[in-house]
């Protein structure tokens, strides 16, 4: 089931205009205060949209976000003109390359997988708004939409790396972390108030060196994956039955299993973690059959004729939960960083 990534057939083809193929985006000369956002967008706006009349732009300021701030700026009953302004949080650079975040959702949108990317400012970038309802650990769970962003899913992995052969991010990205974190964590190695359960640096630098060594063996393709499929990250559109994937700060090619089992991970929660939601192999096995199906239906050429057979579903799923490790050993390094 290793098939290298095609172009996705039922998805658009590059737009003319940009470098690779992706449009160009404007770049905004502007920066947006985090602790007030609302001024710099609206500043925004009337560059974007400069026949809206100011006194009719309303405002909805997004709370969901753990790393940036949000806002909606728009004029129509139900926000169907609505734009919105993603200002990046403070230092989120240490985590976040904006360049490739950027290059990412122009080859997203380029495939029919992001919304329209209206602008890029100083610190941040303003974008289509996308209806729907996001996503929380009880929608991940109905198989319907289970259903839906396994094949939302296989979308994204679909989508081709122009003929190259792309490295997975994931051993760059755990590196730079966990050197972030030596930095910070080193000196209070000895600190009693240090929480005790927190390992020491050399004890995460041996749970990295044995996933860098065992993890690739398993044989998982490199796909062009989300990274972070956390729920909030996740839109339902019930009235197009589709679900869309936002924020693509971590996009980037990796292992397919590292992105189900970091999504399947995330089945959890973030703020009130329960890992009893933590997916069922039935209920795995399950996403896992749409995701193959889907997958092979894109990369092979076959629609609605792709058979998935027991042995490739119970070698996914093997991958995937053992990819599962890396991806709370990613966060936790991630979480010691932003503490």
């Amino acid at each position: 089931m290793a098939a290298a990534p095609a172009r996705c057939p039922d998805c658009p083809g590059p737009e003319p205009g940009g470098g690779g193929g992706t449009p160009a985006v404007p770049h905004l000369g502007i920066a947006v205060d985090e602790g007030d956002v609302l001024p710099g967008a609206l500043r925004i706006v009337r560059r974007l949209r400069p026949a809206w009349e100011p006194a009719t732009v309303k405002t909805k300021l997004f709370t969901d976000g753990i790393t940036n701030k949000l806002v909606a700026c728009y004029t129509a009953e139900g926000m169907g003109d609505a734009l919105l302004v993603r200002v990046y949080g403070r230092k989120t650079e240490l985590l976040v390359d904006r360049e490739t975040e950027l290059r990412n959702f122009q080859v997203l949108r380029a495939h029919g997988c992001a919304p329209d990317l209206y602008c890029a400012f100083q610190n941040g970038l303003c974008y289509q708004f996308l209806p729907g309802i996001a996503l929380g650990p009880h929608h991940v769970r109905d198989p319907h939409i289970c259903r839906l962003v396994a094949r939302e899913m296989a979308r994204v992995h679909a989508i081709h790396a122009n003929g190259s052969l792309p490295r997975p991010i994931l051993w760059q990205k755990l590196h730079k972390y966990l050197g972030l974190v030596k930095t910070e964590l080193s000196p209070k190695v000895s600190d009693p108030s240090l929480p005790q359960d927190v390992p020491s640096p050399a004890a995460l630098e041996q749970e990295l060196a044995w996933m860098e060594e065992t993890l690739p063996q398993l044989g998982s393709p490199v796909v062009l994956c989300h990274n972070d499929l956390l729920c909030k990250n996740i839109i339902y559109d019930s009235t197009r039955e589709r679900v869309r994937f936002i924020d693509y700060e971590y996009t980037g090619y990796n292992y397919q299993a590292f992105d189900i089992g970091n999504h399947f991970n995330e089945f959890a929660g973030v703020k009130e973690v329960d890992y009893g939601l933590y997916p069922s192999k039935e209920t795995q096995l399950q996403w896992l059959h749409s995701y193959l199906q889907a997958y092979k239906e894109l990369t092979q050429g076959h629609p609605g004729d792709s058979q998935v057979s027991p042995e490739e579903l119970e070698m996914l799923y093997v991958q995937v939960n053992k990819f599962s490790l890396a991806s709370h050993f990613l966060w936790a390094c991630w979480g010691l960083i932003q503490d």
